[in-house]
């Protein structure tokens, strides 16, 4: 269905089937109730019930049939309700005749009645699925119903990707203050999109009260455009957390402000273990603000503070707190300005991280010298990383010895991005010769944009080729020439799939960095490769 905005344009408008509205569930169990005790083809046979029987099984059968319904709807891949209609229908028919063959012994009902009892095993409630949609009162009493049957076991809710005004959230407020005893995990991201600031910030300040005092593990509340108003707003959700575990405010407008609002408001930090701060504008004050509660975080292992306009400053106050993370298992700092007295910072933490196993550092501005301190560092530690990425970095053949030593250590290594540098062939030479020693887990390498010619790009998929773990090479943004692009097809021939695209190659391409950039690749360069290889300290032969 098309309708015309105010400015005249058509917008798509979607038809929603699913949920039912209060009045139409109450029509519902007022038939069920009906058809229980009055004169009907299955009551003849099987027998009927009193009308005050009828209407408590009625409101049984409907509240299991649409709990058992709601969540057939988050999982439908149109999202517009129609099979969880005809799913509704059909479980309210079972469950009657269901009720009336049972008899009519006391205990038999009570059977019964346990058996229609909704949502006994059901511990996670998730209204996030479908599309993005607004929610006001009416909306809110039918969807969140499910959370007010007693005794539910509901543990975990998932409100995302909804976005609650300001009648949804008196709705929604004495709910979860009923249950929030129970509750260990709650996602509140994106849920008040669209809305005024000043409603916006109300319905925070309502979410927060009916939850405070839980004890949970999980909380999330990114993308929510919070700044240090909506970090406020939750503060009596979360000064009154003792337990938490996960906490993420990704995508927050978390400010230096704000970052100084999180410091204040989490003052228990002990047992968590992951925290998320992606794509803020916090700068290196609120860089600082964060590497306070990082100290206060002894059992971390999952740290992620990228896209966060952090420069120098921020960037040694984050990587000096750090070092008392020894748990860190997974660390995503990157896409910031760090700069190398920053990077040389983060390499001194470093040596302290045995459990890491993944680790993301692209973009930071680390060069040579930050890279190669870092490399040198990772070198001693860490013996079970996985993904090592420094794409971006402004990275030389200088740094390729301490990345290649380092990089030979990591023998359960599956990802490897060192994109977007300047190693070329001769860097890449030396890292292509000990890739191709074991590092049998390893299935992806970039190496795109690093000015790369046919030889060192002819030398590092053939190093690849034949790991049985190998799923991707990317070397795409090079400067290889066409019989070398003919060359990685061949050598690729058997699984064309694991040769990322070429489309950005460059054959003509010139790095007027080297003194013979603008030779071109002749039948001579094998022996260019060989030369290379000797000055690296490689034998070819081997």
């Amino acid at each position: 269905m098309d309708a015309k905005t105010s400015n005249g344009e058509r917008r798509h408008v979607t038809i929603k089937l699913w949920p039912p509205s209060q009045n139409t569930r109450q029509k519902l169990v007022e038939r069920m109730t009906d058809n229980l005790s009055a004169p009907t083809i299955f009551t003849r046979k099987y027998g009927s019930v009193s009308v005050a029987e009828a209407s408590k099984f009625g409101k049984q059968i409907e509240e299991s049939a649409f709990s058992s319904a709601n969540q057939h709807y988050e999982r439908e891949p149109d999202g517009d309700g129609s099979s969880a209609v005809q799913w509704y229908a059909s479980e309210c028919s079972k469950l009657c005749l269901d009720v009336l063959k049972g008899g009519f012994k006391m205990e038999e009902k009570e059977k019964i009645s346990s058996k229609v009892s909704p949502t006994i095993c059901d511990t996670f409630f998730d209204i996030s699925k479908g599309q993005r949609a607004f929610i006001e009162e009416d909306e809110a009493q039918t969807l969140l119903s499910p959370l007010k049957v007693p005794g539910n076991f509901y543990t975990k809710i998932c409100f995302s990707n909804r976005s609650f005004g300001l009648g949804a959230a008196h709705i929604a407020g004495p709910i979860l203050s009923a249950i929030k005893n129970q509750l260990t995990y709650v996602d509140l991201s994106d849920f008040v999109a669209g809305r005024p600031e000043a409603e916006a910030l109300d319905v925070m300040t309502i979410f927060s009260e009916g939850l405070e005092g839980s004890h949970l593990k999980y909380l999330n509340l990114s993308d929510n455009a919070l700044g240090e108003k909506g970090v406020r707003a939750f503060s009596m959700l979360l000064q009154s957390q003792t337990d938490l575990e996960e906490l993420y405010l990704m995508n927050d407008g978390i400010s230096e402000e704000a970052a100084r609002a999180v410091t204040e408001l989490v003052p228990s930090t002990q047992k968590l273990r992951v925290l998320h701060f992606h794509n803020n504008m916090t700068g290196d004050a609120g860089a600082v603000s964060i590497s306070k509660i990082l100290r206060r975080c002894s059992l971390l292992e999952d740290f992620r503070c990228s896209s966060t306009r952090v420069s120098s400053e921020g960037g040694i106050a984050l990587t000096e707190a750090l070092s008392g993370c020894t748990n860190l298992k997974k660390l995503d700092i990157r896409d910031n300005m760090f700069g190398v007295q920053a990077g040389i910072k983060l390499s001194e933490a470093l040596v302290k991280h045995e459990y890491l196993t993944e680790i993301y550092l692209s973009y930071l501005n680390l060069e040579d010298v930050g890279a190669t301190a870092i490399a040198d560092a990772l070198k001693e530690t860490a013996p079970s990383l996985e993904v090592l990425d420094m794409a971006g970095n402004d990275i030389t053949a200088k740094a390729a010895p301490s990345l290649a030593s380092c990089i030979a250590k990591k023998m359960a290594l599956m990802k490897l991005n060192l994109s977007e540098n300047d190693l070329k062939d001769d860097g890449v030479l030396l890292i292509s010769k000990v890739l191709g020693v074991e590092h049998d887990q390893l299935k992806e390498v970039d190496m795109s944009q690093n000015s790369l010619r046919r030889a060192a790009s002819r030398t590092l998929a053939q190093a690849l080729v034949n790991k049985p773990s190998f799923k991707l090479l990317n070397i795409n943004g090079n400067f290889i020439s066409d019989e070398g692009i003919d060359e990685l097809k061949d050598i690729f021939k058997e699984n064309p799939d694991k040769l990322g695209p070429l489309d950005e190659n460059d054959p003509d391409g010139e790095d007027f960095d080297d003194e013979d950039s603008g030779d071109e690749e002749d039948e001579g360069e094998q022996d260019e490769l060989e030369v290379k290889l000797k000055n690296l300290g490689v034998n070819p032969e081997e």
